[in-house]
């Protein structure tokens, strides 16, 4: 049976009708629908929250959720068993180049929240927070605004459009909640609104300051692309043309303001915090962190899936090493002994087909985030930072074995790795810091020619 709000009311008694928008979505992907979706469709209150999700790119998305009036399937696969619900929290399925729908819907008082999954480098921000002018569609969208032509290419210069027209409707405060991997995501993705707010209309980021909070946020939850739909999904007897596929476990803290109002999120399971800092930290580093160690030493060693890689006693090792250098980082009280176990049963699960291909991307950014930031808190308390230094070694063999990999500064890694010393280029990439210590520099080296930081052996690929 196809799906659509009538033939899920026909067979389930469900309402039938969609939920009022009062959520704006940047990002309508696999993770979100997984993910943020999924809690509002969960809170108690879900029939009062619905949600508009805008596209980056890709348009075909909007189709399909359109002929399915928002609905889709989430598969929650298990170590034995999938599980299969329909989701119905998507009011409303719109490509991101849709500007005049976003202005419409920012516009709405009863619009309360703005959430983004766009990925770290979908801000086109610096490292310092900064809009990053060299970008030229960014730049392209700052030049439209000030001029008041309508782009709105970027993630940047949408949002900023969206908050403006809420402004000049006088719809009241808002608030922006970031569901990225990037510390402190909330004052991230402010820093660099308000900079562009700034350079385009002094008032709109005075306006800004005082009507958005940015919420700060920690999201888990291992989504892989699935290719095909489910044999549970055909089994249900449903037609779902957007399946998603994810993992029972789900995780979800936030430290902000919702000056507008929310869902009842909590209802659902996520955790409202005073501070996000240990939450996010424990899982960019001990989830994230080790998400990458296993693409870059799997992949070298000839594994395909976070499964496999994680069963190698030396792709295990790496991860062991890097997350306790990690752990001692993170404020005491913060439990992360029963949490790397879960991520251990988590990683093991072989159902879950998360392909390393699909964590590879954008490998500069995310050891920055990752890696750098524990070795420059390791060395800066005096701490051995060798099995960070031994990751970052593993990252540069996989970037040599692996030209053009997917990156926005492909262009800088490749002129690094071009470099007369592309050690101290590459470190130099993702933390001056660490590349101005002379003896991480050398950990790094030294790391760079163990067994380990080569391919294995062609019998144990």
């Amino acid at each position: 049976m196809p799906l659509s709000r009538e033939t899920v009311a026909l067979r389930t008694g469900a309402e039938a009708a969609p939920p009022p928008v009062r959520i704006i979505h940047l990002g309508l992907g696999h993770f979100f629908r997984a993910h943020q979706a999924w809690y509002t469709a969960h809170a108690v209150d879900a029939q009062d929250w619905g949600i508009a999700a805008f596209t980056g790119r890709s348009t075909a998305a909007v189709e399909v959720l359109s002929r399915q009036q928002g609905l889709f399937t989430v598969v929650e696969r298990g170590p034995g068993e999938d599980r299969v619900e329909i989701v119905g929290s998507v009011a409303e399925a719109v490509a991101g180049t849709d500007i005049a729908r976003l202005r419409e819907l920012a516009s709405d008082p009863a619009v309360a929240v703005i959430t983004l999954t766009v990925t770290e480098s979908g801000y086109r921000l610096t490292p310092a927070g900064c809009p990053d002018l060299d970008d030229a569609d960014l730049t392209a969208d700052l030049e439209d605004f000030i001029s008041g032509r309508v782009g709105a290419r970027t993630v940047l210069g949408r949002l900023v459009t969206a908050l403006d027209a809420r402004r000049r409707a006088g719809a009241g405060p808002i608030a922006v909640v970031s569901c990225d991997n990037i510390p402190d995501n909330g004052r991230f993705v402010s820093g660099g609104v308000v900079d562009f707010a700034r350079r385009a209309d002094a008032s709109l980021a005075e306006w800004i300051g005082e009507h958005v909070s940015f919420v700060s946020t920690s999201v888990d939850r291992i989504t892989p692309h699935v290719q095909g739909v489910p044999d549970a999904v055909i089994e249900a007897g449903w037609i779902d043309e957007l399946p998603v596929v994810t993992e029972p476990f789900a995780d979800w803290v936030l430290a902000g303001d919702f000056p507008a109002g929310r869902p009842a999120w909590e209802t659902a399971g996520a955790r409202f915090v005073d501070d996000i800092e240990p939450w996010e930290n424990r899982k960019l580093w001990l989830l994230n962190g080790a998400h990458s160690i296993l693409t870059f030493a799997g992949q070298l060693r000839g594994h395909e899936t976070v499964a496999d890689a994680t069963a190698d006693p030396e792709c295990r090792a790496l991860v062991d090493a890097f997350w306790a250098e990690a752990v001692q980082c993170l404020p005491a009280g913060t439990e992360h002994t029963r949490y790397r176990e879960q991520l251990i049963d988590r990683f093991s699960n072989p159902r879950i087909v998360h392909r390393l291909a699909q964590i590879a991307p954008e490998s500069s950014t995310k050891v920055e985030f990752r890696f750098a930031a524990v070795a420059e808190r390791s060395v800066g308390a005096g701490r051995s930072a060798a099995a960070t230094a031994h990751a970052i070694a593993v990252w540069i063999d996989w970037l040599r074995s692996r030209p053009g990999a997917p990156d926005a500064r492909a262009a800088e890694v490749a002129a690094a790795l071009a470099a007369p010393d592309p050690v101290a280029a590459l470190v130099r990439m993702v933390s001056p810091t660490l590349a101005d210590d002379s003896g991480f520099l050398s950990s790094v080296r030294a790391h760079r020619t163990s067994p380990t930081a080569l391919p294995a052996p062609t019998s144990a690929r």
